[in-house]
């Protein structure tokens, strides 16, 4: 497994659940601006994975969006993006070699055999896909958290935070072929929030990693439940992560067409997703359109129970 993110707290979870997994060879981290800088996120990965005990090597990658300038999420994630808890600096740097290039090398070098998860703005894929067209049919399986399939976004009123940073990067990757999968941020509330109850049964595991988990996201439940109205922790990043480790937990999905909205003056960054098989279906459409095909397996729900029994697994 390759994961490309922009680490902040819950991307930390995210790559805790994948490093400690008894199934899964993380070959690589590539880490790409969003939540925070490109270099804090760098920091934030080495930090989760010296924790895990896992030295898997980190990769910096694209440190502004194709087009429209950087948008960070200081005012969820906290200034740091692990809910300014001051964790000490890891011990180790990352990679010399630029993330771009590690994607594309270690897609040609686990051709068929390498599953790609990323958890941020897909500014890093979308570069690496117009570097090397090739790699799209390397990936055996691409998870992607990333928009909202109900059209209701969390940082606008259409759009999902990570389309939202880069919707041209996003637009890129939705149409390249690759056998890409969606897991929207809307797929991490309803049972799958974690509940004040649930945060306090992860602290009683009682061990380092348990802690960390739900320390780094103190920010992000407070901004949850002050701005955003949600009575519980939401887990967006490591919820797309479970559906990738254990596809089983997808309890409704569909194949449909999914594009992303690049024009828009109140809509730039949503995730247009034809559920209902529109395309091609009705008369008058435009050739332009009906020559799209599905091209993403969408995910709408998960088994609350189940993600939740995968993360303490993870945590033990």
């Amino acid at each position: 497994m390759l994961i490309d993110t922009d680490t902040a707290s819950d991307d930390a979870v995210a790559i805790l659940m994948a490093a400690r997994h008894p199934d899964i060879e993380l070959v690589g981290v590539t880490l790409v601006s969003g939540n925070v800088s490109l270099q804090q996120g760098v920091i934030n990965a080495l930090y989760t994975l010296e924790l895990c005990g896992n030295s898997v090597p980190v990769f910096a990658g694209c440190d502004k969006p194709l087009i429209q300038p950087r948008l960070h999420a200081h005012w969820y994630h906290g200034n740091d993006g692990m809910g300014d808890k001051n964790y000490p600096l890891p011990h180790r740097k990352e990679d010399s070699e630029h993330a771009v290039d590690a994607i594309i090398r270690l897609a040609h070098q686990y051709s068929g055999q390498l599953e790609l998860v990323t958890l941020g703005p897909l500014t890093n894929i979308a570069t690496a896909l117009a570097k090397d067209p090739s790699i799209a049919s390397k990936f055996k399986r691409v998870v992607m958290m990333a928009g909202a399939a109900c059209t209701v976004g969390n940082v606008t009123p259409a759009a999902e935070y990570n389309v939202w940073c880069d919707p041209e990067a996003a637009q890129v990757v939705f149409t390249s072929g690759m056998a890409m999968e969606m897991v929207g941020w809307e797929v991490a509330l309803q049972d799958a929030i974690i509940s004040s109850s649930e945060i306090q049964d992860i602290y009683q595991l009682d061990n380092e990693l348990a802690k960390f988990a739900m320390d780094c996201n103190i920010h992000a439940l407070r901004a949850s439940v002050d701005w955003l109205g949600d009575a519980g922790l939401i887990q967006n990043d490591p919820v797309a992560m479970a559906i990738a480790l254990e596809p089983s937990l997808s309890t409704a999905n569909g194949l449909y067409r999914v594009e992303v909205e690049l024009h828009g003056k109140l809509t730039r960054g949503m995730t247009v997703v034809d559920q209902r098989s529109v395309v091609g279906s009705i008369a008058g459409f435009t050739d332009e359109w009906v020559v799209r095909k599905p091209n993403i397996l969408v995910h709408h729900k998960i088994d609350g129970r189940g993600w939740k029994r995968l993360l303490k697994d993870c945590l033990l």
